[in-house]
């Protein structure tokens, strides 16, 4: 190929993704960290296959100062490049350029070079832990998506797979860990040089390095795999829940995938400060501490349960993302959707009782919720910028991904969907692959074609709502895009539909694949009955008296469902007369509720529809019933305030029942759903002001202050305790207040820190909020730890806290990477309703945008106008206040 010799530096600005001249094949990495100082240097030699002829090599570099640079090829000619040009602002490049065409062929590049442990948990960064109580630092990397490049040189893009061998010199006090076992260590003086073994080819984001104090506890598996858990130091046995997920986890996924885990250990590290929840590292796998330790006396049941989920999640990564990696970010959501469903799947084997499943519902619905606004992106969506990609961690790639799996498997059935993700696995195991090679090896394994099926729901925006109209024995299903705006979508979707019939034995199973179609029930209507076997078989005669009609059972597809009258009067009696599963009773309110929020349906209707739910026990149920009830009496504030009162005692009426079956104190041998309704129940009746439970809760918030281990407030019910202390928290009196920054100061683990934190900027005094959100920044919180605080802001401090974020921008832009950023944008913006504030709040932004953020703000805003939109919609409502009043009296 002939040279190109008018190539330029400037060529190799403003690309997505590097030019393909060299392919890295393995990195000898080596670091040496100076603690004290928070600095680093290194050297890096890069074994390259050169496929094209070229004078210019360009690899990934950020903020790291380059000192020596030379290439050597396969003849030991050693090359020098006349230009080393470092780009950082954009394309967060390096260009080297030489005077000598470099051959086609393998060579070796060398780097020296050298940079900061910086404070903003990404790359290779400085935590801080306590020791004798002294603060003490340590280093971490966190490299997904593309930070790799802030530590070492590389070609920083997951299809650039190499093999590492990494060496790292450290203080010799401390534990040096990395993606591969300790193959040697040398002692020199203080300075102990660790050795790592050389991995299987990976990715740069998985690339994983800790260095600090740790006690470890660790099981070998069946299959010889050694499993560690690093815990702060005193506190392994709080590792002992974690380490046995693991090891269960490693077993579940190695026979489900058929495939054996790749690598010869696996160590999972609590770490003290950390951006997200938990990452993926090949073989190292770091979490947030209060996400990895378990205490059984302070963590609560939801706890427990996320705990196990995401501990899943990270192990199924091992498969789905390391093993076989997706070819480029795109394509995250075959990461991140596949390990959040079958995480789901490991956590429903490890604890069947807990019903895991019908959990699954929040996952959806939150998807759902997010795929219905205009600023939502297809699953398999378009990067065109490094920073924009994390932006693409979200509700889509996450849930509705898992989702639109849960969907498929539904479709095509356990046994065949299992098989195809095993020969999935077996045949890019190493390497890397794109959506459209999943179905592939889907269609090839079940036969059926399911490609243009499955672009519906991956590479376009959206999805469907259907509607179901009946006429005499014929249903009539008509599909259209829904959005939450109201406006017209023209998509159009292979649809997966499922119908009951007036019962769970009478169903129907087909594709939807035009605008509208037709069904005839004759056959289930005026069928004699079977035998009953399915569900509640002592309710069906009375259930088939009132004829009834279900699409979507169970919730399996991801669509929603808009009912005619008279089919959605028929579903409220079934309901109300306990003919539906957990399942669909959720589907049918989750549905209902989001058509309200579109202005498809009046408000009453929700509300009628809610009132049905009365004597409603099971979890997932009064979970979403509790989340609906929020969301009313959060928009009623501005669209009616004279019925929030009202609201809020129907909504104490419909939760009376639950809360006196459960009381507050915990049951011997009570399921682990009793104890996650308990928590929610008791912290919703605190929310609406319920003055019996208010005063309970305040005297258990007494007994806790007396006695940290009382038995009266469990893990479960204190956040609504602390609720309750700050409800009656002012400027005036204070006392609330005051007395959970003393709980807050004095406790010793995390996870007593971490509910504190979720309550503190909950209270309704401005003046109180404002106090809590400089508290958030101060060093008393972590930097990963001021989500927790942003998390429990309510419309009553919106004000307050969105004149706080602006004054306090340029410090909290400059302070803190895009995830915490999200945070900040999210959880203060979208308290605001009102079109006026929107428009602020934009031009606030026009000059400050930024790609790490600027999905998420128009998302905000968005929300913003589609709340303006419904409280308006409320307004004009002219029943409404007859009903709620009609409603709050009823006992």
């Amino acid at each position: 190929m002939e040279t190109k010799t008018k190539q330029s530096i400037e060529q190799f600005k403003g690309q997505t993704r590097l030019p393909k001249f060299a392919i890295p094949t393995s990195y000898d990495l080596y670091l040496k960290l100076d603690l004290t100082a928070c600095t680093f240097s290194g050297t890096v030699q890069v074994n390259l296959n050169i496929i094209e002829h070229t004078k210019f090599l360009v690899l990934n570099v950020l903020e790291l100062d380059v000192h020596q640079v030379w290439f050597t090829n396969s003849n030991h000619q050693t090359y020098k490049p006349c230009d080393v040009v470092v780009l950082n602002g954009e394309d967060e490049i390096l260009v080297l350029g030489f005077d000598e065409v470099l051959s086609v062929g393998d060579g070796v590049l060398g780097i020296e070079f050298s940079g900061a442990l910086n404070p903003h948990l990404k790359g290779l960064y400085k935590c801080t832990y306590v020791d004798g109580g002294v603060k003490k630092n340590m280093a971490v990397t966190q490299f997904e998506a593309v930070d790799a490049r802030r530590c070492f040189p590389c070609w920083d893009e997951p299809a650039l797979k190499a093999t590492f061998k990494i060496r790292i010199d450290v203080p010799s006090e401390l534990t040096a860990l990395s993606n591969m076992p300790v193959a040697d260590e040398k002692l020199n003086e203080n300075i102990k040089t660790v050795y790592f073994e050389e991995s299987p080819v990976m990715s740069t984001y998985l690339v994983g390095v800790v260095v600090g104090v740790f006690d470890h506890i660790e099981e070998t598996t069946a299959d010889g795999i050694k499993v560690r858990v690093y815990c702060p130091v005193g506190k392994s046995d709080k590792g002992k829940f974690a380490l046995n997920l693991a090891v269960k986890a490693l077993d579940i996924f190695t026979r489900y995938f058929s495939t054996p885990y790749p690598l010869p250990k696996l160590d999972m590290v609590a770490v003290p400060e950390f951006s997200g929840g938990a990452m993926e590292n090949y073989g190292l796998i770091t979490y947030r501490e209060n996400i990895l330790l378990y205490d059984d006396l302070l963590s609560s049941a939801n706890m427990k349960q996320f705990l196990t989920i995401v501990v899943s999640h990270e192990v199924a990564h091992h498969w789905f993302g390391n093993l076989v990696t997706m070819e480029w970010w795109s394509h995250l959501w075959l990461n991140e959707g596949f390990a959040t469903w079958i995480s789901y799947m490991a956590t429903d084997i490890m604890f069947p009782e807990w019903k895991i499943w019908t959990q699954f519902l929040r996952q959806t619905a939150d998807g759902l919720r997010m795929d219905a606004m205009e600023q939502s992106h297809p699953i398999e969506v378009e990067v065109h910028h490094a920073r924009s990609i994390e932006e693409i961690f979200d509700d889509i790639s996450y849930k509705k991904g898992s989702a639109v799996i849960r969907m498929l498997q539904g479709y095509l059935g356990d046994d065949t969907f299992q098989k195809s993700l095993s020969l999935y696995i077996k045949r890019y195991a190493g390497k890397n692959a794109k959506t459209e090679d999943l179905w592939c090896v889907i269609s090839e394994e079940s036969g059926l074609q399911i490609n243009s099926m499955m672009d519906d729901w991956t590479k376009k925006n959206g999805y469907p709502v259907i509607s179901v109209k009946s006429k005499d024995d014929i249903l009539e299903f008509e599909q259209s895009q829904f959005l939450s705006s109201g406006l017209c979508g023209d998509g159009l979707w292979i649809v997966p539909i499922t119908v009951s019939i007036g019962s769970y034995i009478k169903c129907k199973t087909f594709l939807l694949e035009k605008k509208s179609q037709k069904l005839d029930i004759s056959e289930l209507v005026h069928s004699p009955h079977q035998n009953k076997s399915t569900f509640n078989e002592k309710n069906e005669e009375e259930c088939d008296e009132h004829f009834w009609v279900k699409v979507n059972i169970e919730q399996s597809g991801f669509y929603r469902v808009k009912y005619e009258d008279n089919l959605a009067a028929r579903l409220r009696k079934a309901i109300e007369s306990n003919c539906l599963s957990a399942t669909d009773k959720f589907g049918v309110l989750d549905d209902t509720y989001a058509l309200c929020v579109a202005c498809e349906q009046p408000l009453s209707s929700l509300l009628s529809l809610m009132d049905v739910y009365r004597k409603e026990l099971d979890f997932i149920v009064l979970s979403k019933l509790i989340n609906v009830c929020y969301k009313v009496v959060e928009i009623s504030g501005d669209a009616v305030p004279d019925l929030v009162n009202d609201l809020k005692q129907f909504f104490i009426n419909l939760l009376l029942f639950s809360s006196e079956k459960s009381g507050w104190e915990s049951i011997p041998g009570e399921s682990h759903l009793n104890v996650l309704l308990r928590g929610e129940v008791f912290l919703a009746l605190v929310t609406f002001g319920h003055d019996k439970t208010n005063k309970e809760a305040v005297q258990r918030f007494q007994a806790l202050l007396n006695d940290r281990n009382t038995p009266l407030l469990s893990a479960d019910t204190r956040k609504a305790a602390y609720i309750a202390v700050l409800l009656n928290t002012s400027t005036t009196n204070r006392n609330g207040f005051e007395s959970l920054l003393k709980l807050y100061r004095e406790a010793d683990t995390v996870q007593e820190k971490e509910p504190l934190l979720r309550c503190i900027a909950s209270c309704p005094d401005p003046n109180i909020v404002l106090e809590a959100l400089n508290f958030m920044l101060s060093e008393e919180v972590r930097d990963q730890d001021i989500l927790y605080v942003l998390a429990g802001l309510r419309s009553e401090g919106r004000e307050v806290a969105w004149r706080w974020l602006k004054e306090n921008w340029d410090l909290i832009f400059s302070k803190y990477g895009a995830i915490l950023l999200h945070q900040f944008i999210t959880y203060i913006l979208t308290l605001f309703c009102s079109n006026e504030k929107a428009e602020e709040i934009e031009e606030f932004f026009v000059s400050r945008v930024h790609p790490s953020f600027t999905r998420n703000l128009k998302q905000s805003i968005e929300e913003i106008r589609l709340k303006a939109r419904w409280a308006e919609n409320i307004r004009q409502e002219q029943s409404l206040p007859e009903l709620v009043k009609q409603l709050a009296l009823k006992k």
